[in-house]
C-alpha cells in the first residue's frame, strides 16, 4: 500500500491551518499539530500489513512531499518524532476529545469551536477561553528532548518542572544530566517518588529542597586542582543564578559573608539565602574537606543567631546547610539533636553518572516499604 492521496491531503490541511495561525502561541499549535499528524501517520499506517516497514515508507514518502511544499521541519526524522510524540502521550487524545467533541475524525480536525481546520485557522492557544483544552505546555523542541527519557515517571516530572520553572531547553537538558530527578527521588519513601512523578517538586517542607549530591559542574573548578574556600565561594557568587537553579525552587540571594558579632568577637557565614516559599533564612557554609563536629556546631550558632536575632514571629525556623565533599552521616546523627534545622549535604564538580544514580535509586525504593 503506498502514500494515499487523502492521508497527504489530510496532513496538507493541518499545517495550513497551523501556520496560519496568530503568531502567539505558535509554540503550543506546533505541538499541538504535531501530535495530530503523529496521530494520523500512526492510524495510517495500521492499515498496512508490515506496519514496521510500512511505517516507514509512509514517513519517507511523506516527508520527501512536505519538504517539498513546506521546507523545512518535516524531514523523516522530524515525522519519526510526531509519530513517538503521539505514541507516548496518546493518552491526551482523551482532553481534546472531551473539549472539542469530535478532535482526530478521520476527515476533519475539530477545533474549540467546533468548526473544522478547512473552515478557519487553529485557535490561538494563548486564549483564557481555551486553557483548559491545553494538555501540553512546552514547545515542540522541549518535547522532543521528552521524548528521548525511557522511564515515564521521570519525563512526566520533567515536563511538570520545566513548565513550572520556565526551564529553556538548555536549563532541562542540564537539569537531567545532572540527575534532578534521582537525586530528588532519593531522599524520598515510595509515596514521595510517585508524587514527583505526578506533581513535581513541592516544596511545603525543609526536606522537600534537599538533594544530594548538588552538581556544580558549571563552576569550571577541577577537582584535582589546589582552590580555596574562598576561591569555591567566589565561584559560586559568579555564577549565583545557575547556583540558584541547582539549588531549588524559591531561592532569593541575600548576602555572601555576612557578619554578626556577640561578645567582642566577629562570625561571617559564607552565603545567606531567603526561601519564600518556606519563608525562612537559609544559611551555607561551605567545606572543602570532610566534615566534622566542630563544623556542625559552628552553623548551629549561626542558626540560633538568626533565630534569635534576624528572623520576625511571623517567619519559619532558620534552616543550616553544609556544603562538603564528604560527610559522615553516623557523625551527623550522633552531634546534632534529631530536631535540628541543620543538614550536611555533599557537593560534586562534575557531572554524576546517571547510570549509577538510576541502580541506586532502585535499589533505594526497593528496600522502601510499600
Amino acid at each position: 500500500m503506498k502514500l494515499t492521496r487523502a492521508l497527504f491531503s489530510d496532513i496538507r490541511k493541518l499545517i495550513i491551518s497551523a501556520r496560519t495561525t496568530v503568531a502567539r502561541g505558535v509554540d503550543l499549535v506546533q505541538v499541538h499539530m504535531s501530535f495530530e499528524i503523529g496521530r494520523r501517520i500512526v492510524e495510517h499506517e495500521q492499515k498496512g500489513k508490515d506496519r514496521a516497514a510500512y511505517g516507514k515508507e509512509v514517513i519517507m514518502a511523506l516527508a520527501g512531499r512536505l519538504t517539498g511544499e513546506f521546507g523545512r521541519g518535516f524531514s523523516a526524522s522530524n515525522l519519526a518524532y510526531m509519530r513517538t510524540f503521539y505514541l507516548l502521550y496518546q493518552d491526551r487524545a482523551a482532553i481534546f476529545q472531551s473539549a472539542t467533541g469530535k478532535l482526530g475524525s478521520a476527515k476533519k480536525f475539530q477545533l474549540a469551536t467546533g468548526k473544522s481546520a478547512a473552515a478557519q485557522p487553529l485557535c490561538p492557544l494563548d486564549s483564557s477561553d481555551h486553557d483548559q483544552l491545553r494538555p501540553f505546555t512546552l514547545s515542540w523542541t522541549h518535547y522532543v528532548f521528552l521524548l528521548g527519557i525511557k522511564n515515564p515517571e521521570e519525563r512526566s516530572f520533567y515536563e511538570i518542572e520545566a513548565t513550572a520553572q520556565d526551564w529553556t531547553v538548555r536549563e532541562l537538558k542540564r537539569q537531567f544530566d545532572s540527575s534532578l530527578y534521582e537525586r530528588l527521588a532519593l531522599s524520598r519513601d515510595k509515596k514521595g517518588i510517585r508524587k514527583l512523578a505526578q506533581q513535581g517538586q513541592i516544596v511545603a517542607d525543609v526536606h522537600d529542597l534537599l538533594k544530594e549530591p548538588l552538581v556544580l559542574e558549571f563552576l569550571g573548578l577541577d577537582e584535582q586542582a589546589r582552590f580555596s574556600e574562598s576561591d569555591l565561594e567566589a565561584a559560586v557568587i559568579n555564577q549565583i543564578e545557575r547556583f540558584l537553579l541547582e539549588l531549588g525552587k524559591g531561592f532569593l540571594f541575600e548576602a555572601r559573608q555576612r557578619r554578626f558579632t556577640f561578645d567582642g568577637e566577629h562570625y561571617f557565614v559564607d552565603l545567606v539565602f531567603y526561601n519564600r516559599l518556606l519563608r525562612c533564612y537559609v544559611l551555607i557554609d561551605l567545606k572543602l574537606g570532610k566534615l566534622t563536629h566542630e563544623d556542625l556546631g559552628q552553623m548551629q550558632m549561626y542558626v540560633n543567631y538568626y533565630d534569635r536575632k534576624v528572623k520576625t514571629k511571623d517567619e519559619n525556623w532558620t534552616v543550616g546547610i553544609i556544603l562538603c565533599k564528604q560527610k559522615n552521616s553516623a557523625m551527623v546523627r550522633i552531634t546534632l539533636p534529631k530536631d535540628a534545622n541543620i543538614h550536611a549535604r555533599e557537593y560534586r564538580l562534575y557531572l554524576p553518572s546517571k547510570e549509577e544514580l538510576q541502580r541506586k535509586l532502585i535499589e533505594w525504593a526497593g528496600e522502601l516499604p510499600v
